[in-house]
């Protein structure tokens, strides 16, 4: 009978039940690989997410011509994996208050279901379309600036895309500085062209027209090519 030394740690055994031999196996803590470090999951917004005791946010103040009074759009967000790389904010809960009590009900809805969809996760940014797509029956209206909303709606959709922009939930897509230069120099020679004043309310002439792409009344006809001086869009490239 042969005699085997195991200079190793023995972790373990089985026993052959055929020959009746008994079989170790032998292991050493150098031979076990190293267990990677568990990394915890990264959290996404979903609905079963906890509101926390404090929420940071914002209010923006919508003043239409619509109404006396002013409505305050506050949106709260919370802070998902924080003090990580994966920190990042995202809309909680919006309200929307007044001292307007006629669209009181609508308004209360329309909190309600939105915080629902900010809870839910995923992608929340089609709501800024969907909302600034509501046209009012009467007609719409011009903000101060020149640009035009079609309805009270829109302008709730318009104040939530300017948080989630604020927060880099949706890109900002800004002109170049030559874009800037190039819509100024054409604006200066407009002005010089038909006599107009170089201050004028909301920054473009009286006599521009409504832009298509960006909702501003800021577009002008020169050299038979229409130009929006807001946003840079033209049929002439």
């Amino acid at each position: 009978m042969s005699t085997t030394k195991i200079e190793k740690k023995i972790t373990g055994f089985s026993i052959d039940s055929d020959t009746g031999n008994t079989n170790t196996t032998v292991t050493s803590t150098e031979q076990q690989p190293a267990q990677e470090p568990q990394t915890s999951a990264i959290e996404h917004m979903h609905e079963k997410v906890d509101r926390p005791e404090m929420l940071i946010g914002a209010t923006y103040k919508i003043k239409t011509p619509l109404s006396d009074h002013a409505l305050y759009i506050t949106i709260n967000d919370i802070v998902l994996n924080p003090d990580t790389d994966h920190e990042q904010r995202r809309p909680f809960e919006i309200f929307i208050n007044s001292k307007n009590l006629e669209h009181y009900q609508w308004v209360v809805a329309l909190t309600r279901v939105i915080s629902a969809v900010f809870r839910k996760g995923g992608d929340v940014t089609f709501l800024v379309e969907e909302l600034k797509a509501v046209f009012d029956p009467q007609g719409g209206y011009f903000k101060s600036g020149g640009r035009f909303m079609p309805s009270l709606v829109a302008e709730i959709g318009d104040a939530i895309e300017l948080h989630m922009k604020s927060i880099g939930l949706i890109q900002t897509e800004e002109l170049s500085d030559i874009q800037k230069q190039v819509l100024a120099e054409k604006l200066e020679k407009y002005n010089e062209q038909n006599q107009l004043e170089s201050s004028h309310s909301g920054g473009y002439p009286p006599s521009a027209q409504l832009c298509l792409k960006c909702h501003t009344k800021a577009v002008i006809v020169m050299d038979g090519c229409k130009t929006c001086l807001s946003c840079g869009d033209s049929k002439c490239g």
